[in-house]
């Protein structure tokens, strides 16, 4: 497959908006399937985990790949909950474009906004899908309103919705042709149909709708006039559209200035599929259309997409297989991958060799000999790669951004049932944390527990079934507990000197450290000071490894250490006693001495939307009230009242049954950690006092 006939691209939406439904009709209209599954049957194709199958929702991303006209489309099905963003991140991160599905129904939700912005800050150029506009209550004006106000997009309508008098939609008018699409079943599956609907009168079309039709067409054609006069001048002087001109200026558009073409139809009932595919092969990038990548640490280190530069690959995701092993997904950017060739990991500088390669259709593997530039592939690979690492050639080493993800904000406590378990548990553990860069294992010092942390009750739950269902160890798990921070509240100074004398050499280390808070999410920043040799520059960067050492445990109970700089301003050293030890020691007893008072206490805040009808609008108000919640704003949408809050996590454990409880099960929300901030006084005691502090 030539390079840029390749489309790599996610389909990525809030949660039931019918990601997976249209990824599986997608793959019925290509012929890579001949039965499709529904997710409500628990039989889809890309939702291969017995969890995904028994919850109906997707939990881990899967790769696919499918022809449609003489190209390839590799897909990423990606999760909407907000507990698996990780799968998001990851796969925005590689992506060369991106479909975002909007419900009909519910519009812009708030899970929504949020992979907009992640793909906005990956720049992913992307087409919108309006899906289930078979529901009466579907409004696709609004939301291509709603695409353009709350998400501040570019949105080009292409499409509008058909329907007879009794509201039952038939098919999406092509505004540009004006011809209606209509789903046709054939023996081998389903078609389009084309109908011109100016010619064809059994379509009785009122003035009204040809006049809203026209007034939708001028709305394409000025937006993509503001790229290319031409459109709008062929337009004024000759009456119709040069079709040529406006689909190759609107992919200019789509590519460079964030342009969003707008489609739409009904992924349950395969209206609309064939159009998305179009509309996938002419507007979004193939790999040659992406900027070229570059080294992290040396940007005129550049890899072309091309096979004939030397190697260079991202992996994005690592899974344990139970058959094949540990399988690592790889995005190839430049360079040829065979079978058998020993590459270079430059995130770890270890050399490794490559046994097999697979193209991946969700859990079934295809083995290739080798692969190439724009590939999405899974390699069989040691477990010295790792998500985020880079996979370059020997000769030619080159070191690639790696992947960000979110810090965990929820914890709970494990055990395994019995001592025969233990060993299990840490293998299992081990793997979980490999494949997921969200959860995180560590030991409670005061306890010796257990704790595993993540992004939500509902990634934990998960985390654990598997741990049960996949790896077969059964475990016991406490309460769930929020993951506080700490972080300094005033600037201070701090000196520590570190010696010891046991006969031969000692140990000597001495520093003075100023101390001040950053802003919230700027992590950790150290600096050095040091002028005139006061402390060799071999023992600066022990003093940072030290720091660094120190943050995992905070003075008031515990809890890591965050937004936090670090200058180091002074100190001395013996010339024969002083050593790396001496220094690290100093360094995070120095930490370790700032006074209890000088601290603070942090906490998760959860932001999103609660969607209420509006007779338990008040019910549901005084409720986030009683939870510390606050309202940011309500928006009236058609017969339901939109509420925007911003809530502390601690107080949220539960609030699925709450809220159902509330409303009688009408009530819908999605709350995602947003950012951390300080606890009220009285909440920071009881919270001090339950860890035993």
């Amino acid at each position: 497959m030539r390079i840029d006939k390749i489309r790599n691209i996610g389909i990525i939406a809030h949660i039931d908006a019918g990601k997976t439904t249209l990824t599986e009709r997608i793959l019925f209209t290509t012929g890579q399937i001949y039965k499709v599954g529904e997710v409500h049957e628990g039989n889809t194709e890309m939702d291969w985990m017995a969890q995904e199958r028994a919850r109906g929702i997707t939990i881990t991303s899967a790769v696919t790949s499918c022809p449609w006209n003489g190209y390839q489309i590799n897909i990423i099905d990606t999760p909407g909950h907000v507990d698996f963003t990780a799968e998001v991140v990851r796969s925005l991160r590689i992506l060369d474009g991106g479909v975002v599905l909007f419900s009909g129904v519910e519009m812009v939700e708030a899970q929504t906004e949020t992979v907009w912005r992640q793909a906005d800050h990956y720049k992913v150029p992307r087409i919108a899908f309006i899906n289930k506009l078979d529901r009466v209550e579907s409004n696709f004006i609004k939301t291509v309103e709603m695409i353009e106000d709350r998400l501040s997009g570019r949105p080009v309508p292409l499409q509008f919705p058909y329907r007879d008098p009794d509201r039952r939609f038939l098919g999406m008018i092509d505004i540009l042709t004006m011809n209606l699409i209509i789903r046709q079943d054939t023996p081998h599956g389903t078609e389009s149909k084309l109908i011109p609907i100016k010619k064809e009168e059994s379509l009785s079309l009122s003035r009204r709708f040809i006049d809203r039709l026209e007034r939708y067409r001028e709305i394409a054609v000025e937006r993509v006039a503001e790229i290319d006069d031409r459109v709008m001048e062929r337009y004024l002087n000759e009456g119709d559209i040069d079709l040529d001109l406006f689909y190759r200026t609107l992919r200019q558009g789509c590519l460079e200035f964030g342009y969003v073409p707008v489609l739409g139809g009904s992924a349950f009932t395969h209206q609309g599929i064939q159009p998305l595919l179009d509309a996938i092969t002419n507007y979004l990038p193939s790999p040659l259309d992406i900027p070229s990548v570059s080294a992290i640490d040396d940007p005129s280190i550049i890899r072309r997409a091309d096979e004939q530069e030397p190697l260079a690959a991202l992996a994005y995701k690592v899974m344990t297989d139970r058959y094949a092993g540990r399988l690592v997904f790889l995005r190839i950017y430049s360079g040829t991958l065979d079978v058998g060739q020993t590459v270079f990991n430059s995130s770890r500088k270890e050399k490794l060799r490559i046994m097999k390669l697979y193209r991946m259709h969700a859990n079934d593997r295809t083995p290739l000999n080798e692969a190439k530039a724009g590939d999405i592939i899974a390699v069989v690979g040691s477990k010295n790669i790792a998500t985020g690492d880079t996979i370059c050639d020997v000769q030619s080493p080159i070191l690639l951004e790696e992947i960000r993800f979110p810090e965990p904000v929820i914890s709970v406590a494990i055990e395994p049932l019995g001592d025969s378990e233990s060993a299990r548990l840490s293998k299992a553990l081990q793997e979980l944390e490999a494949e997921d860069p969200t959860f995180k294992v560590s030991i409670a010092e005061e306890t010796n527990q257990i704790i595993i942390s993540g992004m939500g009750e509902l990634h934990l739950e998960v985390l654990l079934q598997r741990l049960q269902d996949e790896l077969g160890v059964n475990v016991n798990a406490g309460l769930p507990q929020v993951s506080y921070r700490e972080t300094l509240s005033v600037p201070t100074v701090v000196e520590e000197k570190f010696v010891k004398q046991t006969g031969g050499h000692g140990q000597y280390g001495h520093v003075i450290l100023e101390l001040s808070p950053l802003e919230r999410g700027r992590g950790f920043e150290f600096k050095s000071a040091i002028k005139g040799g006061e402390i060799p520059r071999e023992y600066i960067s022990s003093v940072e490894t030290g720091l660094i050492a120190a943050l995992d445990n905070g003075p008031l109970a515990g809890y890591p250490i965050v937004d936090l700089r670090a200058v180091l301003v002074g100190g001395s050293f013996h010339p024969v006693d002083s050593s790396d030890l001496a220094f690290r020691s100093a360094a995070t007893r120095a930490l370790r001495k700032v006074c209890k008072t000088n601290f603070t206490l942090l906490e998760p805040i959860m932001e999103g939307e609660i969607v209420t009808p509006v007779e338990y609008l008040g019910d549901v108000m005084e409720d986030i009230a009683r939870r510390r919640g606050i309202i940011k704003k309500i928006l009236a949408r058609d017969a339901v009242q939109v509420i925007t809050v911003a809530v502390p996590l601690a107080e949220m454990f539960g609030y699925a049954t709450q809220v159902r409880s509330l409303t009688q099960g009408r009530a819908t929300h999605s709350l995602w950690p947003a950012y951390y901030t300080q606890v009220p006084a009285g909440i920071k005691e009881k919270i001090i006092k339950s860890r035993g502090a």
